[in-house]
């Protein structure tokens, strides 16, 4: 991505961020980025399922359009799919269409018509410790929310900061959660999306063929709003975050 783009990238960042009230109490906070939090399933022709979480990225009230941020993963392998997206508190679920998918980042974009759903604030720069609060839908079920800190941040070789980049944080999280939200605890803003988490490899007592896949807890792994900017820029959607 070019200097140019990624601060106009940066700059939009800022802006959103500067308008972000804090100090406020907890329920408030949730209740502040719930809206914002939807969940996403996949079937294709053959029969396969997927189900995946999202965040309302963007939307337009005149037209009714919706955009939303999830994983790329959650759409992989390409190929023909119905995609749907069903919204807290509102029953049935809406058709969507893929808009943009990332080459090299586990990011995808797609877009709802037929409703303006409210759009997240991002946040870049995190403390180790910093309290977050992750929204997702395990398991393709009911909406989970789940409190943790930041565990870890991103860095070079021989570097050890305290504040920067998300990479981890310690709130357990499972199957359907991909593209859940991440929101700082103090004033709601998005600060990364989770992509995964790491496993151990349980044997079942009985059955030493059989192997279970059991989350590792703490280890969370987040794609930070950072890396979120930089897909939206190359994938020419930075003017979404202006809408």
């Amino acid at each position: 991505m070019s200097p140019r783009r990624l601060a106009l990238a940066l700059t939009l960042l800022a802006s959103a961020c500067a308008s972000a009230p804090g100090g406020a109490e907890r329920s408030e906070i949730i209740r502040r980025f719930l809206p914002s939090t939807v969940q996403l399933r996949s079937e294709r022709a053959e029969g396969a399922r997927r189900a995946a979480s999202g965040i309302v990225l963007a939307s337009e009230a005149s037209t009714k359009r919706s955009w939303i941020l999830t994983t790329r993963h959650f759409l992989d392998p390409a190929g023909a799919q119905d995609i749907s997206v069903s919204v807290v508190g509102r029953k049935g679920r809406v058709k969507a269409t893929v808009t943009a998918v990332s080459a090299n980042l586990d990011l995808a974009v797609i877009e709802v018509q037929g409703m303006a759903l409210s759009p997240v604030r991002l946040k870049d720069v995190v403390r180790l410790g910093d309290e977050v609060w992750v929204a997702a839908f395990p398991w393709g079920r009911q909406l989970t929310v789940v409190s943790g800190v930041v565990s870890q941040l991103r860095a070079e070789d021989g570097e050890a900061p305290v504040e920067g980049t998300i990479r981890m944080v310690d709130a357990s999280v499972s199957y359907g959660s991909s593209g859940g939200g991440v929101f700082d605890a103090e004033t709601g803003a998005l600060v990364g999306i989770v992509e995964g988490y790491r496993t151990a490899q349980i044997a079942t007592p009985g059955s030493p063929d059989r192997v279970l896949q059991l989350p590792v807890p703490g280890e969370t792994i987040v794609i930070p709003c950072r890396m979120i900017l930089e897909f939206l820029a190359a994938s020419g959607l930075e003017s979404l975050l202006s809408r």
